[in-house]
C-alpha cells in the first residue's frame, strides 16, 4: 500500500469510481461509485454525515442525475450510517446484513454516556469520538434484501452481487462488475490492515479470500484501504490461515486467550495498521474452536483489546506480543 495515499476521489475507469479514505483506520471505509447512462450505484456510505457529503459531493461532480441504489456490503456502521443522506435511493443488501444493521442513535447516545459502559465505552470514546460526530444521523435500513446471489443492471452494465458471509460479519457480499473487471468487496477484505474477525466462522472468510482471487479483475476496492490487487487478497488469506493455525495449538494446549494473544508473533505483519484486531480474532477463534461455548467477558475482551492498542503506540505501531 503506498503510504502517502490520501481521502480521494479515484476513477477506475468506464464509470467506476473508488472513495478512498486514508488511512483505512478504524470508521475509515471506502465507497464506491458506478455510474452508466445516467443511473448509478453506490457501494457504501461513510460513518458520519460530515464523511458522507463530502464523499456525496464528489460523487455528484462525475454524476449529476442523482443516486439510484445504495449496497451495503454487510452492516457495520462505517458502511451504512450515511445511507440517510441519500435521499430517495433503493437500499439492497444480503439479509443476514439487514438483520444486524446497527441503529445510529444508538451509538451516539453511547458517546454521549460513554463512562458508564466500562472498557467498552472508553474504547468507543477513544476510537472514534474525535474524528466522527454521530449526532442527528437516523436509521435508513434496506428496502431490499436477498440471499446467496443477485444480479443488478446498472444503465448498460450487469453487476453481481454474491453473498460470501458470514466472514467478517454475518451477511457479507462484494460487488462485482464482469466487464469492468473490478470488485468491490467491502471488509473481506482490509488493504495491508489487520482484519476483526466479529462473526466466524475463519474458514468461510478463507474461502471468500479464494473466491475473490478466482475472479477475473485487475481493480480491488477494500473495504479499508488503499486500491488493491490480488496479492493483497493472498496476504489477508495467509493471515487467516496463520492466526487459525496458531490460535487453534494454543487453544488445544489450553492456555487462556491472553496468552495465547501474547505468544502470537506478528512479525511477518509488522506493517500492516491495528495489530490490536488480534485480541478481537483470537477471542473469535476460541469461541469457534469451542462450539460456542467458551464465554467471553466483554469489559474484559475490550480491557485487553486497549492495553494492546496502547502498547502498540508505545512501539510505533507493530507491537507483537506480550499484551497485558
Amino acid at each position: 500500500m503506498p503510504k502517502d495515499f490520501k481521502t480521494g476521489l479515484e476513477s477506475l475507469g468506464n464509470g467506476c469510481f473508488a472513495w478512498i479514505q486514508h488511512d483505512g483506520g478504524w470508521g475509515l471505509a471506502n465507497s464506491g461509485l458506478i455510474s452508466d447512462s445516467g443511473q448509478s450505484l453506490i457501494v457504501d456510505t461513510l460513518y458520519d454525515h460530515r464523511t458522507t457529503r463530502v464523499m456525496l459531493d464528489a460523487y455528484r461532480d462525475v454524476h449529476s442525475t442523482g443516486f439510484d441504489v445504495v449496497v451495503n456490503t454487510h452492516a457495520n456502521g462505517d458502511h451504512t450510517y450515511g445511507n440517510d443522506l441519500v435521499h430517495g435511493a433503493r437500499i439492497i443488501t444480503s439479509r443476514a446484513a439487514a438483520e444486524d444493521m446497527p441503529d445510529p442513535t444508538k451509538r451516539a447516545a453511547l458517546l454521549r454516556d460513554w463512562e458508564a459502559h466500562g472498557h467498552y465505552g472508553a474504547w468507543v470514546h477513544e476510537t472514534y469520538a474525535e474524528m466522527f460526530d454521530f449526532e442527528g444521523i437516523a436509521y435508513a435500513g434496506p428496502t431490499e434484501t436477498f440471499d446467496e446471489e443477485t444480479t443488478l443492471t446498472v444503465g448498460t452494465r450487469e453487476l453481481r452481487l454474491r453473498v460470501l458471509g458470514p466472514a467478517h460479519t454475518r451477511g457479507d457480499l462484494i460487488v462485482y462488475s464482469p466487464s469492468d473487471r473490478v470488485v468491490y468487496t467491502g471488509d473481506l477484505l482490509f488493504a495491508d490492515a489487520h482484519p476483526a474477525i466479529w462473526a466466524g466462522p475463519v474458514g468461510n472468510w478463507i474461502a471468500a479470500c479464494d473466491y475473490i482471487e478466482g475472479l477475473d479483475v485487475d481493480v480491488i476496492v477494500p473495504g479499508h484501504g488503499a486500491l488493491s490487487d490480488k496479492t493483497h487478497v493472498r496476504a489477508m488469506r495467509d493471515y487467516l490461515v496463520y492466526v487459525r493455525d496458531e490460535t487453534r495449538a494454543r487453544y488445544d494446549a489450553g492456555l487462556s486467550e491472553a496468552d495465547c494473544v501474547a505468544e502470537i508473533s506478528l512479525e511477518n505483519f509488522r506493517h500492516w495498521r491495528e495489530a490490536e484486531r488480534i485480541v478481537l480474532n483470537v477471542n473469535a477463534l476460541y469461541h469457534e474452536f469451542s462450539g460456542g461455548t467458551h464465554k467471553t467477558d466483554k469489559d474484559d475482551l475490550f480491557r485487553r483489546l486497549r492495553a494492546y492498542t496502547k502498547a502498540c503506540a508505545c512501539c510505533g505501531g507493530h507491537h507483537h506480543g506480550d499484551t497485558p
